[in-house]
């Protein structure tokens, strides 16, 4: 595996240094290095894809409320940047859309899915990333494998990542259970072993772990033989794969 295979995967951006999931730290992930980026999708109120990762605005704004009782309008209003420092004061929740026309095409996009919202969030996905002809470069992730399921039969093209946290007795067989083809695991670093990373590898499944951040950890997940890792820190991950 080459530098260039091997993927540095911003998690929620460059969550390390800027307020997560808002369109700073996607743009500062990609200075940092990164050739992948994680984020996660909710549905609001009006039917637009947005980029949160809680079902609420509680933890991540400066206002409170369930995303899909909000629309797009109200959603834009909170400011989603303050609680991490002054300076990204005024960020707001961004649309899928609008991170899509961000990220040039050559970084992937792990998309993963928070809720289904009874069946309507996976059809308005596929029809936005057929618009912005995207399908071909993302990885849609959830911990719902039945929505994972509905999108690779919907759109046979489109990647899909099972994430968990648990060291199954087969990891790659474990993929296999879908009954569709699983591009890619996305386990806790700490539930999987080496043999079931070099093994699924080996076999033609990419292996991403979640959410590796110190330095010796990074090191040791790329021992392992790793497809590429979450992190919130692309630059610190970026430094040890280009070898600086």
């Amino acid at each position: 595996m080459t530098n260039s295979d091997f993927l540095v995967m911003a998690h929620r951006g460059s969550m390390g240094h800027a307020p997560e999931n808002t369109l700073a730290a996607f743009q500062l992930g990609i200075e940092q290095g990164c050739n992948a980026i994680e984020l996660d999708i909710h549905l609001s109120k009006d039917g637009e894809l947005v980029v949160i990762h809680d079902d609420t605005l509680n933890r991540t704004t400066n206002l409170t409320g369930k995303v899909n009782d909000l629309t797009v309008q109200e959603l834009k209003q909170a400011d989603a940047g303050s609680w991490f420092h002054e300076q990204f004061a005024g960020e707001r929740i961004p649309l899928l859309e609008e991170v899509i026309d961000l990220v040039p095409p050559h970084i992937l996009l792990n998309i993963e899915i928070k809720q289904s919202y009874g069946g309507q969030l996976e059809s308005k996905l596929l029809e936005l990333l057929k618009r912005k002809n995207r399908i071909h470069n993302v990885v849609l992730s959830s911990f719902n494998l039945k929505s994972l399921k509905q999108l690779k039969l919907a759109e046979p093209e489109v990647k899909i990542g099972i994430i968990y946290n648990v060291n199954v007795v087969q990891h790659r067989e474990f993929a296999n259970l879908m009954g569709v083809p699983v591009y890619s695991l996305h386990p806790n670093f700490q539930s999987i072993d080496p043999e079931d990373i070099q093994d699924a590898v080996s076999n033609g499944v990419k292996v991403f772990p979640y959410t590796i951040n110190e330095e010796k950890d990074l090191k040791l997940a790329i021992s392992h033989g790793v497809s590429g890792i979450i992190t919130n820190f692309p630059d610190r991950l970026r430094s040890i794969v280009s070898g600086e």
